[in-house]
């Protein structure tokens, strides 16, 4: 019995000093400025890319890159606007005439680089024309933040810090293997980066070296941004010289349950469901598969989209951003 009081008391005792030192721990980190937390999450950091492999000089260099959570990428974070574009709103956006003309001008200086390089990679000029473009404006905005502080400052107080974490991680991997130093690594306020816009996980996967100088930089090296952007779709099953999608127009409206992009019917059935190219002709071929995607419903703007589009979504999952590609794309390159 006494055995047993003693053996109660000296876990109470424990319980007691455990509950004490927990709460001295969380009273020290609240007394924490926030600059002293920072460093603490700063100090994790380096200690987990270190622990990975990644060169203390790299690491140092890059994390004197944030000494504070950068308040513009938390406000962009935090307030991103709710409204949601119709698809004529966000064509009429994002599809002005001015950027066709400035795409045909760029292709033009570009196609002798960009043709063998898309073919190389399992893409065609077309889809990397409609992504550059869409992404970077032919790589004119490719951002201003610090990728490293972007991402370190949403891994620290962002919506979704593990996934931001990951990514810097990943982006002090890539500093690591010498594509880019760590003041050039620049990109969106969320870490997307270069003219590409790819995201430190993607970059792993699919950039590439366009050049031949054994580096993927897709920050400053054209060759290397069509490399990457034809890599990524290449490996996402492109299928080359074969069309995303076109305009058509609909003799009769179609039931709503038959529309999207995974409902696919032979153009043969669609026709005989009244489905007609842009022009009022019948299609071509009839054994060809496609759905019918029509974004702001009956009476509206339709197309019909084949394999290629879903491939585009993968780059982003948006029928509206796979089509506004498809069409910038063609509309430069077809020309």
């Amino acid at each position: 019995m006494l055995q047993r009081r003693h053996l109660l008391a000296t876990l109470t005792s424990a319980a007691g000093s455990a509950a004490v030192g927990l709460s001295s721990a969380r009273a020290q980190a609240a007394a924490q400025t926030p600059a002293q937390s920072y460093a603490a999450f700063l100090d994790s950091v380096r200690t987990q890319a270190l622990a990975q492999g990644i060169a203390p000089s790299i690491v140092s260099q890059a994390l004197t890159l944030t000494r504070i959570p950068n308040a513009s990428v938390l406000k962009l974070d935090r307030h991103q606007p709710e409204f949601t574009l119709t698809w004529a709103q966000y064509r009429d956006r994002v599809l002005p005439e001015s950027r066709f003309a400035k795409g045909r001008s760029v292709y033009a200086a570009q196609q002798s680089v960009m043709s063998p390089v898309s073919a190389r990679f399992g893409c065609d000029d077309r889809a990397v024309m409609g992504i550059w473009g869409l992404e970077s404006g032919f790589g004119a905005h490719d951002g201003t933040y610090s990728v490293i502080d972007a991402l370190a400052t949403l891994a620290y107080d962002g919506r979704r810090s593990a996934f931001f974490r990951n990514e810097l991680m990943k982006a002090l991997q890539i500093l690591n293997d010498g594509d880019i130093a760590p003041a050039a690594m620049i990109g969106s306020y969320a870490g997307a980066m270069g003219q590409a816009q790819f995201m430190p996980s993607a970059y792993l996967r699919y950039a590439a070296d366009g050049d031949g100088d054994g580096k993927r930089n897709i920050w400053t090296s054209e060759a290397d941004v069509f490399a990457s952007i034809a890599n990524y779709l290449g490996k996402s099953g492109w299928q080359v010289n074969e069309p995303w999608g076109q305009e058509i127009i609909l003799t009769k409206a179609l039931d709503k349950n038959e529309t999207g992009r995974t409902r696919q019917r032979t153009l043969g059935e669609w026709m005989a469901l009244g489905v007609r190219r842009a022009d009022g002709t019948a299609f071509s071929r009839r054994d060809v598969k496609g759905a019918v995607v029509q974004p702001d419903g009956p009476g509206t703007q339709a197309f019909m989209v084949y394999h290629n589009f879903n491939v585009i979504r993968r780059y982003n999952p948006s029928d509206y951003y796979a089509l506004g590609v498809g069409l910038l794309g063609t509309g430069i390159v077809s020309a």
